[in-house]
């Protein structure tokens, strides 16, 4: 930390849960591609996993600090064993599904300081084929613009600003500026303004904290940014799965009425109760459609 090394510029935050190879190559870019002016540190919380991740994790890269927790603590949990003794200026929640490509850790840093109102910034991410990762920038979603994301429609090419408002069309992929949101594969955060805010939500078991953070960190007057001039490669579902077991299904849906009630509720009751009753018929499709696909 800080306090024992002085010249620490940055903490990485890894949350692993077996998937070693796709951790071992985002700690290889991480070790290639780290900051060039300061130190950094890099922790793996390993999640319980039901392989040998932990003692890969020891023999390849000694210099990695590894926590391993006796039981699988949730997202949210095991980020904040780090998280809530943060002690360097700068932060780097890591999803171990992503890859660091040269010069994106110097560049966003250099953003930092020269916004100081922003709190957290996240880079263009790509998946491995080249397709953008559309949550790289997301703004907070209105019943509609969910429901339009969910069913496809905001997805489509050309869709209005009011269905396609989720994906933060303000912005092009390659443009620079602030969103309502970022992705919790790649959060460069301010250690002042994480101590302020504090660190995500316990509630999130999985899925939607990330979300849950930016918005806290709006409400204390800290901005979100997007930095679409840098990539990433992040390989989406590389560790939860391209189809979720019906627990990853239930708590991605419980998070998602969980943030609705915590931060847009309460001022049209029957809008609220629509939107309840559709995130539970949302669960009821999405686990029989991942049933059906996990059994082919």
């Amino acid at each position: 930390m800080s306090d024992r090394h002085p010249t620490l510029l940055l903490e990485v935050v890894i949350v692993s849960y077996g998937a070693w190879q796709l951790l071992d190559t985002c700690l290889r870019s991480l070790h290639e591609h780290g900051p060039t002016a300061g130190g950094m540190e890099v922790h793996v919380i390993d999640n319980a996993s039901p392989d040998d991740t932990p003692d890969r994790v020891a023999a390849a890269y000694p210099g990695v600090q590894l926590h391993r927790l006796d039981r699988n603590t949730g997202f949210s949990r095991a980020n904040n064993v780090i998280l809530s003794a943060a002690r360097t200026p700068y932060v780097l929640v890591l999803n171990p599904d992503t890859e660091l490509r040269a010069g994106v850790l110097d560049h966003l840093l250099a953003g930092l300081r020269e916004h100081p109102e922003v709190g957290m910034v996240g880079p263009r991410l790509i998946q491995p084929d080249g397709t953008f990762d559309h949550a790289a920038k997301r703004s907070f979603p209105t019943p509609t613009a969910a429901l339009a994301h969910f069913t496809g429609i905001g997805r489509r090419a050309g869709t209005g600003k009011r269905l396609g408002q989720y994906r933060a069309t303000q912005l092009d992929e390659h443009d620079a500026g602030p969103v309502d949101a970022i992705n919790g594969a790649f959060m460069l955060v301010r250690r002042e303004a994480l101590a302020e805010v504090g660190g995500f939500d316990e509630g999130y078991w999985l899925y939607m904290e990330d979300l849950d953070w930016c918005a806290r960190f709006w409400e204390r007057g800290w901005g979100v940014r997007y930095d679409g001039t840098v990539t990433a490669i992040h390989v989406k579902g590389g560790t939860a799965g391209v189809h979720r077991a019906f627990r990853q299904n239930l708590h991605f849906h419980r998070g998602m009425g969980r943030f609705y009630r915590r931060h847009q509720a309460g001022h049209r009751p029957l809008v609220d109760l629509l939107v309840y009753v559709a995130i539970g018929l949302k669960l009821a499709v999405s686990a029989t459609r991942s049933a059906v696909a996990r059994r082919r």
